[in-house]
Parts: C-alpha cells; sequence; structure tokens
C-alpha cells in the first residue's frame, strides 16, 4: 500500500498561497546559499586564502553542520508541525547571511556561514513534508516542481543580483542586501499561512518512547532498499551540482575572461531561468508518466541523467572564444551548452523528492525526507566544492587558470554513477508501492 495513501487532501487557494510562500522561502534558502560562489574572487582577495580553504567555507563547514541539526529538525517538524520550524529557520539563517558582511576576518566570515547551515537544517525537509501535506499524491511533482524552483531562482537573484551589488558597492554589502528579506518571509510564513492537518504525533511520554521511535524510524528506512538507492542517487548528483554550482562562475570569470558582474548574470539569470523551465517540465511531465507506469517517478531523472553527461563536458571543454555581445555582455560559445545542461541537469531532484513522499507515511516524512537532505548536503556540499578546489590548486601548477575548467569538467561523470543507482532503485520502489506497470492510474498514485 502506498504510504500517503488514505490522506485527504482539498485544494484550495489556501493550498496554492501556502505553496506560493514556501516556494519564496527556498529561493531565498538558496539566494543566502549561492551568493558566496560569486563573491569568491573578492574574498579570496581580502582574506588572502586559497581555493581549497574557500572549498571548507563553502562547502565541508557548511554541510557538517547543516547534516548535524538536519534530522532533529525534520523530527520536530513531524511532532509539532512544519510551519514553525520553517518560520524560525529561515529567521535564523537570513540573520546570519546578514553577519557574514560585517566578518573582520576568515575565521569569523565561516562561523557565520556555519551559523547559516544550522539555519537552513531547519527549511528543505520540513518544507517538502508540508508541501506534500498540502497536496494529493497524483499532484505532488507538479506541485514539489514550483517549490523546487529555488535553486534555480536563488541562482538567478543570488548570482545576478548578487554580482551586480558586488561589483557595485563591495561583496559586504552583497550579504547584507541579500540576507534582510528572509526575516520577512519567515514572518509572513508565520502570521499568514494556515498549517495543513499535522502528522499524527509519536506519543513523547517518555525519554525511552522517543529512543523507540527513533530506532523505528531507522529501521523502517534501512528496510527500504528503494529509500537508500534514491538517497545515494541524489548524493552523487549532489556531490556534482554543489560543486559547479560553487564555481561555474570562478570558471567563466578565469576561462572565459568574463567580470564578475557578467559571470553573475550569464549562470544565474541564463543558467537559473532555463533550470527553471527544465524544473516546472519535470515536474509536469513526472506526473503524467507515472499515471501510466509509477516507475517513471524514477526513471524521468535516469534518462536526464544520461543527457546531461555530454552536454556539461561540452560546456566544460569547449574552447574560449565569444559567440556574440548582448548590449556590453560578451556571449562565449561554451554557453549554448550550459543552457541545455542546466535545463537537464536539474531533473534529477524534483522526482527523487516526490518518490520519498509515495515511500513513507505523513508521520514520517519530514525525517525520511532529512535524511535524503542529509546525504545530499554532507557529501554533496561537503565535498563537491572542496574537490574541485582542491582539483584547481593541484592542476595550477601545470595548467595554470585553466586548472578550474578541468576540474569542474572531471565531476560530470558522477551522473553516469546517479542514473545507475535510479536504475537499481525503480525494482525495489514498484515493490515498495506494491504496483506493476500494468495497473490503473488509480493505483498508479495511490489515490
Amino acid at each position: 500500500m502506498n504510504a500517503t495513501q488514505g490522506s485527504s487532501h482539498k485544494t484550495t487557494w489556501h493550498t496554492h498561497y501556502a505553496l506560493a510562500v514556501l516556494a519564496i522561502i527556498y529561493v531565498f534558502n538558496y539566494i543566502d546559499r549561492l551568493v558566496i560562489s560569486i563573491l569568491i574572487e573578492p574574498i579570496k582577495i581580502e582574506f588572502g586564502i586559497s581555493d581549497t580553504q574557500i572549498g571548507l567555507l563553502s562547502g565541508v563547514a557548511f554541510a557538517i553542520f547543516y547534516t548535524a541539526f538536519g534530522l532533529p529538525f525534520g523530527r520536530l517538524a513531524d511532532r509539532i508541525g512544519r510551519k514553525p520550524v520553517i518560520a524560525l529557520a529561515c529567521i535564523a539563517w537570513s540573520g546570519m547571511t546578514m553577519l557574514c558582511g560585517v566578518a573582520t576576518s576568515f575565521a569569523m566570515l565561516l562561523l557565520f556561514r556555519i551559523g547559516v547551515a544550522v539555519g537552513e537544517a531547519g527549511g528543505t525537509a520540513p518544507s517538502v513534508a508540508m508541501v506534500s501535506d498540502l497536496y494529493p499524491p497524483e499532484k505532488r511533482s507538479r506541485a514539489l516542481s514550483v517549490f523546487l524552483m529555488g535553486p534555480s531562482l536563488g541562482a538567478v537573484l543570488g548570482l545576478g543580483l548578487g554580482g551586480w551589488i558586488a561589483q557595485t558597492y563591495g561583496w559586504r554589502t552583497a550579504f547584507l542586501v541579500i540576507g534582510a528579506p528572509g526575516v520577512l518571509l519567515g514572518l509572513l510564513l508565520w502570521l499568514t499561512v494556515r498549517s495543513p492537518a499535522a502528522p499524527a504525533p509519536v506519543p513523547a511520554a517518555s525519554a525511552g518512547a522517543a529512543k523507540e521511535d527513533w530506532r523505528s524510524t531507522l529501521r523502517e528506512l534501512l528496510a527500504t532498499p528503494a529509500f537508500l538507492l534514491i538517497t545515494l542517487a541524489g548524493t552523487l548528483a549532489a556531490i556534482m551540482g554543489y560543486a559547479i554550482g560553487t564555481w561555474n562562475p570562478s570558471f567563466m570569470i578565469r576561462s572565459h575572461d568574463l567580470s564578475m558582474q557578467h559571470a553573475g548574470l550569464l549562470i544565474g539569470l541564463g543558467g537559473g531561468l532555463s533550470a527553471t523551465v527544465g524544473t516546472l517540465m519535470c515536474g509536469s511531465l513526472t506526473d503524467r508518466l507515472v499515471a501510466r507506469d509509477p516507475g517513471w517517478q524514477l526513471g524521468v531523472p535516469l534518462l536526464a541523467c544520461l543527457v546531461s553527461v555530454p552536454l556539461g563536458l561540452c560546456f566544460y571543454l569547449w574552447p574560449a572564444g565569444i559567440a556574440f555581445h548582448l548590449g556590453s555582455i560578451p556571449i562565449p560559445e561554451a554557453f549554448y551548452f550550459y543552457l541545455a545542461f542546466s535545463f537537464a541537469a536539474t531533473w534529477w531532484a524534483v522526482p527523487c523528492f516526490g518518490a520519498i513522499s509515495h515511500l513513507f507515511p505523513p508521520g514520517r516524512l519530514a525525517q525520511a525526507t532529512a535524511i535524503f537532505v542529509m546525504g545530499m548536503t554532507l557529501f554533496g556540499v561537503g565535498l563537491g566544492p572542496i574537490v574541485v578546489g582542491s582539483l584547481s590548486d593541484f592542476f595550477a601548477a601545470s595548467i595554470g587558470k585553466e586548472a578550474l575548467r578541468y576540474a569542474l569538467a572531471s565531476t560530470v561523470g558522477l551522473y553516469v554513477l546517479t542514473a545507475l543507482c535510479l536504475l537499481a532503485a525503480i525494482p525495489a520502489y514498484r515493490r515498495k508501492l506494491g504496483q506493476t506497470p500494468a495497473k490503473s492510474r488509480t493505483a498508479a498514485v495511490g489515490a
């Protein structure tokens, strides 16, 4: 039986309003997370740090603390409700982003980025769970695709706007301006959004009961091969995703001789809008295909990963050269491949989150999502930026400023491993749902 079966969903304008606010908050979640990638070059100059240290700042330190607090916040959201956890987390990470703008040393900036990580740990998993509470299974991938536009639109605003602010007013002002709206959004969520029916709380009359709940949750997760394979797939995709998200602006600056502002506009606006369109199309297509065969929930991201590999390699390895000028902005020839790569490379996230929402009941969904996000964050955020930074430092002695180009190209092959994990997960996913391709649309969506 589908884990979501039997839940009641009545979609009203309050439902769509709640989704809109959650989606906007998630956009600013990623703006605050990604803005540092367009500020790498001025931060390096001011503090005199290496690419490896930048990888530590934007990767390992962030990932460790995000991961450490992710599951506790997920369990808290399953117990007291999603809304208060998300609202307070949003206010917290936004305030810490603003504090990054007043850091006077690398150590202080690192400390404030850790604060951003702790705050953001309370955002994603409870939000995904809340969207799943709001919408029925047959509409869930489309709803999640709206919510998961956050990374793409966050790139548009974080890189585009952040690059312009940093170029005009300095990198410190960029942190202050980018962080401020999140405080207001947290209050907006708290005061104006109606919470969906909370999942049935686990009795917490004693410490032993809480421990038993934790053990039973772990047993259920570990006894679900589909979940483990989906988590591994998401982790591998995230290693690549966070690596390129962190280093793409610097790649355009170093290998294609763009200014910080122009690199931010092309990577953020061009790539972000392309990824946004891809995310929305992915959710709609997945819902339609899943109505015929639930295996498409993982088949869609599998195919997208395979398509992304040659597009990514072409983007990173295409030689420098200007195709045309858009006003004063030079458009590199490789940018064509980047637009296509951005469109396809985001298609794994929506179906994977949707698959997890079908595997577990509402009372454990935020915890399951938190573990999925923890894997992506610990290894994706933790390893992606610092591995590429370390490879860039290693290659620099022999390749010079082109070192980053080959460091990034080396990560693209991770999408092949992601596709293999998804392929292995499809039979286990079908078995967990108790469905076969021959069953009807009603059975496929667990309605």
